[in-house]
Protein backbone atom coordinates (compact mmCIF):
# COMPACT_ATOMS: atom_id res chain seq x y z
CA UNK A 1 0.00 0.00 0.00
CA UNK A 2 1.29 3.41 -0.92
CA UNK A 3 -0.43 6.59 0.28
CA UNK A 4 -3.59 4.62 0.99
CA UNK A 5 -3.70 3.08 -2.48
CA UNK A 6 -3.60 -0.72 -2.92
CA UNK A 7 -2.67 -2.49 -6.15
CA UNK A 8 -3.91 -6.06 -6.59
CA UNK A 9 -2.08 -8.42 -8.96
CA UNK A 10 -2.19 -12.10 -9.83
CA UNK A 11 -4.60 -14.49 -11.51
CA UNK A 12 -7.89 -16.11 -10.50
CA UNK A 13 -10.22 -18.61 -12.16
CA UNK A 14 -13.45 -16.62 -11.85
CA UNK A 15 -14.58 -12.99 -12.08
CA UNK A 16 -16.32 -13.19 -8.70
CA UNK A 17 -12.92 -13.94 -7.10
CA UNK A 18 -11.44 -10.79 -8.62
CA UNK A 19 -14.43 -8.75 -7.41
CA UNK A 20 -14.24 -10.26 -3.92
CA UNK A 21 -10.53 -9.46 -3.61
CA UNK A 22 -11.21 -5.84 -4.52
CA UNK A 23 -14.16 -5.43 -2.18
CA UNK A 24 -12.18 -7.03 0.66
CA UNK A 25 -9.21 -4.73 0.08
CA UNK A 26 -11.48 -1.66 0.11
CA UNK A 27 -12.64 -2.59 3.63
CA UNK A 28 -9.13 -2.49 5.10
CA UNK A 29 -8.36 0.38 7.45
CA UNK A 30 -6.40 3.14 5.75
CA UNK A 31 -7.25 2.10 2.18
CA UNK A 32 -8.35 5.05 0.07
CA UNK A 33 -8.50 3.27 -3.28
CA UNK A 34 -7.77 0.03 -5.13
CA UNK A 35 -6.23 -0.66 -8.52
CA UNK A 36 -7.38 -4.14 -9.49
CA UNK A 37 -4.91 -5.65 -11.97
CA UNK A 38 -5.95 -9.24 -11.22
CA UNK A 39 -6.35 -11.28 -14.41
CA UNK A 40 -9.18 -13.79 -14.83
CA UNK A 41 -7.88 -16.94 -16.48
CA UNK A 42 -10.33 -19.86 -16.22
CA UNK A 43 -8.87 -23.34 -15.89
CA UNK A 44 -11.81 -25.04 -17.59
CA UNK A 45 -12.46 -25.48 -21.27
CA UNK A 46 -15.42 -23.78 -22.97
CA UNK A 47 -16.84 -27.25 -23.75
CA UNK A 48 -16.80 -28.17 -20.03
CA UNK A 49 -18.51 -24.91 -19.09
CA UNK A 50 -21.17 -25.38 -21.78
CA UNK A 51 -21.87 -28.94 -20.60
CA UNK A 52 -22.13 -27.96 -16.93
CA UNK A 53 -24.55 -25.13 -17.69
CA UNK A 54 -26.71 -27.34 -19.90
CA UNK A 55 -26.84 -29.96 -17.11
CA UNK A 56 -27.82 -27.30 -14.55
CA UNK A 57 -30.59 -26.03 -16.86
CA UNK A 58 -31.95 -29.57 -17.34
CA UNK A 59 -31.99 -30.17 -13.57
CA UNK A 60 -34.10 -27.09 -12.95
CA UNK A 61 -37.76 -28.03 -12.63
CA UNK A 62 -38.72 -24.38 -13.20
CA UNK A 63 -37.32 -24.20 -16.75
CA UNK A 64 -38.06 -25.77 -20.10
CA UNK A 65 -34.38 -26.33 -20.97
CA UNK A 66 -35.26 -27.25 -24.58
CA UNK A 67 -36.09 -23.58 -25.19
CA UNK A 68 -32.63 -22.36 -24.13
CA UNK A 69 -29.34 -22.96 -25.91
CA UNK A 70 -25.89 -22.48 -24.44
CA UNK A 71 -22.98 -21.15 -26.48
CA UNK A 72 -19.41 -21.02 -25.19
CA UNK A 73 -16.68 -19.05 -26.93
CA UNK A 74 -13.47 -18.74 -24.97
CA UNK A 75 -14.36 -17.19 -21.63
CA UNK A 76 -17.77 -15.94 -22.84
CA UNK A 77 -20.92 -17.98 -22.24
CA UNK A 78 -24.18 -16.92 -23.88
CA UNK A 79 -27.66 -18.23 -23.18
CA UNK A 80 -30.13 -17.83 -26.08
CA UNK A 81 -33.78 -18.67 -26.33
CA UNK A 82 -37.10 -17.64 -24.94
CA UNK A 83 -38.81 -17.99 -21.61
CA UNK A 84 -42.46 -17.65 -20.65
CA UNK A 85 -41.95 -15.29 -17.73
CA UNK A 86 -39.35 -13.02 -16.10
CA UNK A 87 -39.03 -15.56 -13.26
CA UNK A 88 -37.83 -18.17 -15.78
CA UNK A 89 -35.19 -15.75 -17.03
CA UNK A 90 -33.97 -15.21 -13.47
CA UNK A 91 -33.93 -18.98 -12.92
CA UNK A 92 -31.84 -19.43 -16.09
CA UNK A 93 -29.36 -16.86 -14.75
CA UNK A 94 -29.20 -18.72 -11.41
CA UNK A 95 -28.53 -21.98 -13.23
CA UNK A 96 -25.82 -20.28 -15.28
CA UNK A 97 -24.08 -19.39 -12.01
CA UNK A 98 -24.47 -22.94 -10.70
CA UNK A 99 -23.04 -24.36 -13.89
CA UNK A 100 -19.99 -22.12 -13.59
CA UNK A 101 -19.44 -22.75 -9.88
Amino acid sequence: MKNGWVTLEGTVDWQYQKNLAESSAKKLKGVLGVTNNIQVKPNVSPIEVKSKIEDALRRSAELDARRITVEADGSTVTLRGSVRAWAEREEAERQLGRGLG
